[in-house]
């Protein structure tokens, strides 16, 4: 179920509040870990992957050991870890810090000081709405 026009700016209100608030734990919930991967490691995952799936087939195609193929188990795990790679293998530092780089500056000219009277405004006037509309109902 989409989210209505009004529910969505109240959405990017509170995403702009807890930049404003806590730029670093915002980035760093933002989950933008799995989304930026370098090519260096897309391409170190996708090597992995090709050396995966000729082991998988190679121990299929050698005589197996024990009636077990071992070369084909070996070749899946190491598929399977390119996969991981790809998907969790990014530097979470870089990421952590590309995306908090640009709230710092929009940030600029406030202190520590004016930072908190905005966080503790944002978050008394959404107390404020929640309790409202609590006694409504």
């Amino acid at each position: 179920m989409p989210l209505s026009e009004h529910e969505q700016r109240m959405l990017e209100q509170i995403e702009s509040a807890l930049y404003a608030e806590d730029p670093k734990f915002a980035s760093s919930v933002r989950g933008g870990r799995l989304r930026t991967t370098s090519s260096r490691r897309r391409l170190q995952a996708a090597a992995l992957f090709v050396l995966g799936l000729v082991l998988l087939v190679a121990g299929i195609a050698l005589p197996k050991l024990g009636g077990f193929p071992i070369i084909s188990l070996i070749g899946f795990i190491v598929m399977f870890g390119a996969g991981v790679l790809l998907l969790l293998g990014g530097s979470k530092g870089g990421a952590v810090a590309s995306d908090a780089a640009p709230s710092d500056s929009g940030g600029g000219g406030s202190s520590g000081s004016g930072r908190g009277k905005k966080a503790g405004g944002f978050s008394e006037r959404m107390e404020d709405r929640f309790r409202r509309r609590f006694e409504q109902e």
